[in-house]
């Protein structure tokens, strides 16, 4: 992907192999000295398990530049938190494991659903906002990054790459998302990006007209990805959806507080290959098949917000051109694919689009059906606005569960 286009829309950063990695950490070494950089990882316990985590510890433990890792722990016991302080012990930053279901943490959600400000629904969404709301008790970091837990081709470099843009302090950018291209074990991956979001947001140009917003996320080669780096500064004011929207909900926010200048997008990796959702046919509330729906909902609302009205036609419409552009799409996929070697099944991408088409009429329906739908976790000004006392509750509530449970080994399951 080493090329040198822009795009007019936002800044795109490539990797055109001239410089080495020492040299870029080394800078990054020298920003840190006043611009403390802060790595968010979140995690399920399961994940532990998986030999992708374990490489990525192993790399993330060669890095100098970062001042804290934050670990959000999901879906974990009291025993496997205390392995799970164990597995992250050979961190040589600082560091810490939130246990996200602690008894202290669960005490914390009573206080906040009480006030009407607790998450919606647990995941991923629920971890990074957690996660965030103790970046900024620390209230020491100008930069944080986020990243899975789940890349099986790893590499520091992809982190370096990823921050640079948002540390160096000569660069006036604010947000950074990193992009590659999604390909492992011989075939084209990608499937939501490629299938859904690009033809759908072809789609929504030809029914509703040119729109700056749609412009925008059309911008992004990859806007599915997740990972992505900011300044801190936006921390207390960034909406976090709950639900699988996370990454267009940040696109999103960045777009409501940022300027297109602030925006870029870099070249982190030539491989990326990472753990892979079922679509989950027969299931609506699961794999990619809730995905789509989420995702779908998160655009229609930001739309709706800039003013886009929509209708059960509308819908129609949508939803038959972008059945039309995703098999027009499937076909030079195919010819891209045969062109490198790598392979992709015509009819299960096929099936996948007509349950994407589905959806994209069920994700209208849900929208025209629940207008006061708030699927967004309250930011964290308005938590300290409720109650100024819940942010530092997060921080004593983290460092009394690291006093009173001692690390375990770590043992494996199987």
């Amino acid at each position: 992907m080493a090329d040198f286009h822009q795009n007019g829309n936002i800044a795109q950063f490539h990797n055109l192999r001239t410089r080495p990695i020492e040299e870029l950490e080394y800078e990054l070494e020298t920003f840190a000295q006043t611009r403390k950089i802060t790595l968010i990882l979140p995690s399920l316990y399961s994940e532990l398990e998986n030999p992708a985590l374990t490489h990525i510890v192993e790399e993330l433990s060669k890095i100098r530049y970062l001042h804290r890792i934050i670990i959000g722990l999901d879906a974990a016991d009291e025993s496997q938190y205390r392995m799970a302080r164990s597995f992250f012990s050979v961190l040589p930053q600082n560091h810490v494991v939130l246990w996200n279901d602690s008894p202290r943490m669960k005490s914390l959600g009573r206080t906040l659903k009480t006030l009407g400000l607790a998450p919606m629904e647990p995941g991923k969404g629920k971890n990074v906002w957690t996660c965030i709301g103790y970046l900024i008790g620390c209230a020491d970091s100008a930069v944080m990054a986020i990243h899975d837990c789940d890349i099986v081709t790893y590499d520091r470099e992809m982190l370096a790459r990823l921050v640079y843009p948002v540390a160096n302090p000569n660069f006036s950018l604010q947000l950074s998302k990193g992009f590659y291209p999604r390909v492992g074990n011989g075939k084209l991956n990608g499937r939501v990006s490629r299938l859904l979001v690009s033809p759908l947001l072809i789609a929504l140009k030809k029914v509703i007209g040119d729109h700056d917003y749609i412009d925008y996320l059309r911008s992004f080669r990859y806007p599915l990805s997740g990972e992505f780096a900011l300044r801190t500064a936006m921390l207390p004011d960034l909406r976090i959806p709950s639900d699988w929207g996370l990454e267009i909900g940040v696109l999103s926010e960045a777009w409501r507080n940022l300027g297109r200048n602030a925006i870029c997008q870099v070249e982190i990796a030539d491989v990326y290959d990472h753990k892979h959702q079922t679509v989950s046919e027969d299931d609506a509330n699961a794999g990619l098949n809730r995905m789509s729906t989420d995702i779908c909902k998160a655009i229609f609302r930001k739309l709706a917000a800039e003013g886009t009205v929509f209708t059960p036609n509308v819908f129609r419409s949508l939803k038959a051109t972008y059945y039309r552009r995703a098999l027009d799409l499937v076909e030079v996929y195919a010819m891209d694919a045969k062109m490198n070697g790598l392979s992709i099944d015509r009819h299960a991408e096929e099936r996948t689009i007509e349950l994407f088409a589905e959806n994209i009429m069920r994700a209208g329906q849900i929208f025209l059906d629940t207008p006061h739908e708030t699927p967004f976790i309250p930011n964290w000004n308005r938590v300290h606005a409720a109650d100024p006392s819940l942010i530092p509750d997060l921080k004593a509530a983290a460092a009394a569960d690291e006093e009173e449970y001692e690390p375990l080994p770590f043992r494996a399951v199987g």
